[in-house]
């Protein structure tokens, strides 16, 4: 008759091996990752049946005293391994780390040593085992693992915009309870590998869920350094491409809304004169200005070279007030490399434009900013073909 506790492990045993095959098709996974998850339930299941070993050969006095030690020195070596493991799953690196090998290593000697001294088990004539004297030590080793553990899950987490750190913590709590149930109630209850188990596959989960939080950090992160413009910080050629698409999918634009078309006057002039490290100082100059004078007001895009596009919810009053600002702000801006920087800048407003769509509304700010430039270029007699 196969007893209960041997049905429980057998079936522990099986949902270990299904989480192997779990972790084997699991393509997310890096190949050291698996390896460390296969440790971590080999370790469990190694732990799971040197208990039963323990528990079958307890009283049995036709077996040898030593073989009893030995199980269970493999049970305490191998069990706080679990934790370690999926400590350095999570990416224990440095002093930790190295605290936490220390702390392994010395428990695996102590084992070994008290098989000899009766330390962590004493096995009586009728081959009945009892914990030895030094066996709360054990237990505190355990409480420090998951202490050590514990705390990787914060660090670990702190690498997600969403931490989700209340379901690790419940499965943190759960192998605690499996520990806490079977060293101190009444009767002979084998909770810690059944809680082990179930922290394991609960563990699973929650680690493909961080995985699922990489992938999208990721994807936020490729979304923004597309979103952003890398020389000057306002918004991309392709989010101005995105942000039309979607307002011109809506169709005509409600009253109240602004475009304005900036370019800077004489860049090719500097790159020329003083060369690209100086024409881009200009774009981020232009570009300076813009954000502190539009500040929240605004969307501004970098669609070109030095040519900005800026979208703001403004009637004619407002936005001929914002392009005195911004022509002010220029005339103010110094930079390392030049000092003086000229805008040509365009609007055009919807309420004068019914049935405008964003991009026909760019456009005519377009050939307004383009009627400034030629003044520019008249009033300050330089070549065009220099601009």
């Amino acid at each position: 008759m196969i007893s209960y506790y041997t049905c429980i492990m057998i079936l522990s045993l099986a949902a270990l091996a299904i989480l192997g095959v779990m972790v084997w098709e699991n393509n997310r996974l890096s190949d050291e990752n698996k390896r460390l998850l296969y440790l971590a339930y080999a370790l469990i299941a190694v732990s799971f049946l040197a208990e039963w070993c323990g528990l079958k050969l307890d009283g049995n006095a036709g077996m040898p005293a030593g073989l009893l030690i030995a199980v269970k020195c493999i049970d305490y070596v191998s069990s706080p391994m679990i934790g370690a493991v999926f400590a350095v799953q999570m990416g224990m690196r440095g002093t930790p780390r190295r605290i936490l090998n220390a702390v392994i290593g010395i428990n695996a000697v102590f084992q070994i040593i008290a098989c000899f001294t009766g330390w962590m088990v004493v096995v009586d004539q009728d081959n009945h085992y009892t914990h030895g004297k030094f066996y709360i030590f054990y237990l505190a080793l355990c409480l420090l693992i998951m202490i050590l553990v514990l705390i990787q899950t914060c660090i670990y987490s702190r690498a997600f915009k969403r931490r989700n750190r209340t379901s690790m913590y419940a499965v943190m709590v759960l192998a605690a309870a499996g520990l806490l149930m079977q060293e101190f109630l009444p009767g002979d209850y084998r909770t810690v590998y059944i809680a082990i188990t179930y922290g394991a596959a609960l563990w699973y989960i929650q680690y493909e869920e961080y995985l699922a939080l990489a992938l999208d950090d990721k994807v936020l992160k490729q979304k923004i350094k597309l979103d952003t413009d890398a020389l000057t910080g306002v918004k991309s050629r392709y989010a101005y491409s995105h942000m039309l698409k979607k307002m011109n999918a809506e169709g005509a634009l409600s009253e109240g809304v602004t475009a304005f078309s900036i370019d800077v006057n004489g860049l090719k002039e500097t790159n020329d004169d003083l060369g690209h490290e100086a024409g881009d100082e200009l774009i981020r100059g232009a570009a300076d200005c813009i954000k502190k004078v539009f500040g929240r007001s605004g969307t501004c895009f970098r669609t070109g070279g030095d040519e900005f596009v800026v979208m703001a919810e403004m009637n004619r009053e407002q936005a001929e007030w914002t392009v005195v600002s911004l022509e002010s702000e220029a005339v103010f801006w110094q930079g390392t490399i030049n000092r003086s920087l000229s805008l040509a800048v365009g609007f055009a407003v919807s309420d004068e434009n019914p049935g405008c769509t964003a991009e026909k509304l760019v456009g005519e700010a377009d050939k307004a900013m383009y009627e400034e430039k030629s003044r520019y270029y008249r009033i300050s007699g330089k070549d065009r073909r220099r601009r």
